[in-house]
């Protein structure tokens, strides 16, 4: 027995699959936490270590700092343009 055209039509699926809205708000919260700490926390721990190597502290520690922050910062802005998209 054939089906009809509106059972068979699959409905539009956006890039963000079926998640209700609070769960995409929590996710997109979790996606820019990480954004955000990751490369400061590893710029630090960077920086830090090659203060030990190379016996020029603080200066390595500040500048990967700084890099980690300027690196958070644009994946920020990169997550956040990627949000603002409309749903096709």
């Amino acid at each position: 027995m054939p089906q009809s055209p509106r059972l068979s039509e699959k409905p539009s699926q956006t890039t963000h699959g079926s998640l209700s809205a609070p769960m995409l708000i929590l996710a997109t919260a979790l996606d820019t936490t990480w954004r955000l700490f990751a490369p400061t926390i590893g710029g630090t721990f960077l920086g830090i270590w090659l203060d030990s190597i190379f016996d020029i502290a603080p200066w390595a520690t500040i500048v990967c700092l700084i890099l980690g922050a300027i690196v958070s910062i644009v994946l920020v802005i990169h997550q956040l343009s990627n949000v603002r998209k409309p749903l096709k």
